[in-house]
């Protein structure tokens, strides 16, 4: 959710002061855009992880302060709720045995907070929507005690006029209810990968990002369950988009686009684009005002992290103050184990330079129309969603994951410089949980019918597998 802000509580002058900094800056970005101003880089890669906190019976445990001070570790932050924390760990130039640092890393840091947990009776848990998590949960007094957080729950109804936020989800079951601020979002957690750009390439890699949403989705998928209802494979998506929604439905024609959101079209000549989307088409939800240099991009980089596009660009910083583009993939759900975490980054790695290398952009194959289709048919139904794809193709996401990107995949690996080793490794994890059909979402579902346990129960045993630290497919149903 980004840095927190001094206040909740804003004017109509705060609102005009940040537009004229934002146009500022935004202008300011654009000189950069044309004046290639940003840092010239190998592909670093880097990822966020968010997590639950849950209790003995495996339900949501709300007390990620006295966690969070237990840990003291700068790398793990709050978020929305009180039940949820984010991991980072540091981002590596994706070479050589660049995969199994990053299992290295996010492997002591969860083991650190499992230690820690154990003495609070709290476990963390990778899961995209915690099947225990009631919506009686989702509530002001579990949210977080950050103004950032309170700001965006009254700016968001502001825009709303008041009314409350709409769930309306249809999978196998359907789930219809209105809530009254926005900790609905705080169940939807994420594993968000990061790669920075160059300018040369940023355009064919966030083209590449988006049509590979839906492959990504449909072999992640690791959240069918919400408030007691089986709904899609990744119930996070549509869950996420509804409950940040800031246009309610008298008002549809003149509503903003949606905030969450996998865009209306590819990009065509720059990441820049989507800045100046930011600025003409969003309505500032924190206007927070901040006495720093235009060249820090502070007012930018806040409004930019209130727009929650499902491919992200970004604008960071080196240690020696230079600019830098980065891409952050954020379609996959947190889980089910860490290295299926680090294959499924590994995959994305692998596509996204892959299709970097073509010889045909990837978007001038698929149109932008059959992309956004093939994401939400993926999020919908996972592996066995029927996705269209170059040259006219067409068939389950099981199969072209199979036939055209797992080997599309292990090349781009190879072009990275990744070791021989550690490219079988990962992407025979992520083989063999095609193969299987065995994803999150499958084995929840599965053990689920199987057991007929109630979701507490299922929880548990996740989170037993969990700890383990097995790949999804090897879990016993």
């Amino acid at each position: 959710m980004g840095q927190d802000i001094a206040t909740s509580q804003f004017s109509e002058s705060d609102f005009d002061q940040f537009m004229e900094h934002l146009r500022v800056e935004t202008g300011l970005l654009r000189e950069w855009f044309s004046q290639a101003a940003f840092a010239d880089v190998h592909e670093v890669g880097g990822f966020e992880v968010e997590a639950w906190l849950v209790d003995n019976g495996a339900r949501p445990a709300p007390f990620n302060e006295q966690f969070l001070a237990a840990l003291d570790n700068p790398n793990v932050v709050p978020e929305l709720s009180k039940f949820n924390v984010e991991l980072n760990t540091p981002e590596r130039t994706l070479t050589s045995d660049a995969l199994g640092r990053m299992q290295a890393d996010l492997e002591a840091t969860w083991r650190r907070c499992e230690d820690v947990g154990a003495n609070m009776d709290v476990k963390p848990a990778m899961i995209g929507i915690l099947p225990s998590v009631h919506a009686d949960d989702m509530t002001l007094k579990n949210m977080s005690d950050r103004e950032r957080y309170r700001a965006l729950n009254e700016q968001v109804l502001r825009l709303r006029r008041g009314h409350p936020l709409i769930l309306d989800i249809q999978g196998r079951d359907r789930l219809q209810m209105q809530h009254h601020d926005v900790m609905l979002e705080a169940a939807t957690t994420s594993f968000q990968i990061h790669v920075q750009v160059n300018k040369s390439n940023a355009v064919r890699l966030y083209n590449a990002a988006q049509i590979l949403s839906a492959p990504m989705v449909a072999v992640t998928a690791n959240s069918p369950f919400a408030f007691g209802r089986d709904l899609w494979d990744e119930t996070r998506v549509p869950l996420f988009e509804q409950s940040v929604n800031t246009c309610y439905e008298s008002d549809v024609l003149r509503c903003p686009p949606a905030r969450v959101t996998l865009g209306h079209g590819y990009i065509r000549t720059s990441l820049m684009e989507l800045f100046a989307e930011n600025l003409e088409h969003f309505p500032v939800l924190l206007p927070h005002l901040f006495a720093t240099p235009v060249e820090d991009m502070s007012h930018v980089r806040l409004h930019n992290g209130t727009i929650w596009r499902w491919n992200r660009p970004l604008v960071g910083f080196g240690n020696d103050g230079t600019p830098h583009l980065r891409i952050e993939h954020r379609t996959v759900p947190a889980g089910p184990s860490v290295p299926d975490t680090i294959a499924n980054a590994a995959l994305f790695f692998g596509l996204a330079r892959a299709m970097c290398d073509r010889d045909t952009a990837p978007e001038s194959e698929l149109k932008f129309e059959d992309a956004r289709h093939n994401f939400y048919a993926a999020a919908r139904h996972g592996l066995s969603a029927e996705l269209k794809w170059f040259n006219g193709w067409v068939g389950s996401a099981q199969v072209l994951l199979l036939e055209n990107l797992l080997p599309l995949a292990r090349s781009g690996l190879a072009a990275l410089g990744i070791d021989p080793a550690e490219i079988a490794a990962y992407l025979e994890i992520i083989e063999a949980r095609v193969r299987s059909g065995q994803n999150g979402a499958r084995w929840q579902r599965d053990y689920h019918a199987r057991h007929g346990c109630t979701m507490a129960e299922l929880t548990s045993v996740y989170l037993e597998h969990q700890q383990l630290g097995k790949p999804v497919h090897e879990w016993m149903i």
